[in-house]
């Protein structure tokens, strides 16, 4: 989606991270459009939370550029986060004050109207009845919530938000999906940095997977679907015998069994060829379905070969800053 001739909320270019001999960021481009649920996808380690610190002007990148609605952080300032809020790493609250005072505490910091925006906000996030409980008393998913309650003070028509499901039960999970669905059906534009693939698969629109500092593939998940490869899943009456045959056929790539029956990606020639190998041998084909690559095989395949998958590289420990920075910016 677009927005004519306006900036984009997020445009990147060439940026760069070094810390000593740790290379954290290694020439990212993003390019988040108006509308967008984005998805900055990668293993732990791979730059992501580096990246977003960039974008936000919390550090200063080595290399490269970046804007937020055309404005420039390191050179504007707060003024560049006008319409931008989230959090980045875990939000952090004063725990002996309840959910509603330090909400507050930061509209006051705020202005332009946020005091009166709280009611409206704890509402969104579901926290109204626990407003007048203590922090120290919130589940990890309340807390969550209520750092994006503190992001919605600010009506951004970005949100920027770092792994906002880790450590969330499922049902947390759950609704914490739910709750992003629904900003962003609201029209607020949304990255979303995060190394869970359903979180992705779920609800982004477009995504750009990272490993060891470097973008490996940016676009629709659509598209990134696409071009996996199609996929079929067989089910036989001797799903043994059709392995070994898959293995042995033209044009039969990947073929994996499960249990369940068998998978593998062909061009539509090679699967009708393996049809009739199938019947030649005796086979009776039970089930023969076409499917999409899911995100998973696709990300661990742009990922296995390098480093990213299994070895961080550092960018956390090299940062040297705690998880408490969190996005509310006075304009």
């Amino acid at each position: 989606m677009s927005d004519g001739g306006s900036p984009p909320p997020v445009k990147a270019r060439g940026l760069v991270k070094r810390y000593k001999e740790v290379l954290a960021v290694d020439h990212i481009d993003l390019n988040v459009r108006t509308g967008d649920v984005y998805g900055f996808l990668g293993p732990n380690g791979a730059g992501k939370t580096t990246t977003l610190r960039m974008a936000l002007g919390l550090i200063t990148p080595t290399e490269g550029t970046v804007e937020l609605f055309g404005r420039n952080p390191m050179r504007q300032g707060a003024r560049a986060l006008e319409g931008v809020a989230g959090f980045v790493e875990a939000p952090r609250f004063y725990p002996y004050l309840t959910g509603r005072k330090n909400l507050e505490l930061l509209a006051a910091l705020d202005g332009d109207g946020a005091s009166e925006r709280i009611d409206e906000v704890l509402g969104v996030v579901e926290l109204a009845p626990r407003a007048g409980h203590r922090v120290a008393g919130y589940s990890h998913g309340m807390r969550q919530r209520l750092g994006l309650a503190s992001a919605l003070l600010r009506r951004p028509r970005l949100l920027i938000l770092d792994e906002p499901a880790t450590g969330l039960d499922p049902a947390g999970m759950r609704d914490m999906r739910r709750l992003i669905r629904r900003l962003a059906d609201d029209g607020i534009t949304v990255l979303l940095s995060s190394h869970q693939l359903p979180e992705v698969q779920e609800l982004c629109d477009r995504v750009a997977i990272v490993d060891s500092g470097r973008v490996v593939y940016e676009g629709a998940l659509s598209d990134l679907r696409r071009q996996g490869g199609a996929g079929y899943r067989l089910r036989s009456t001797d799903d043994v015998r059709a392995l070994e045959l898959a293995r042995l056929q033209t044009g039969i790539e990947h073929p994996l069994a499960d249990g369940t029956g068998l998978g593998f990606q062909a061009d539509e020639d090679a699967v009708a060829a393996f049809s009739l190998a199938l019947g030649r041998a005796g086979i009776g084909i039970l089930a023969l379905t076409p499917e999409l690559a899911t995100l998973e095989d696709l990300f661990f395949r742009l990922t296995e070969n390098g480093a990213g998958g299994s070895q961080p590289n550092g960018a956390d420990a090299a940062q040297g800053v705690s998880d408490s920075d969190r996005l509310v910016a006075t304009q």
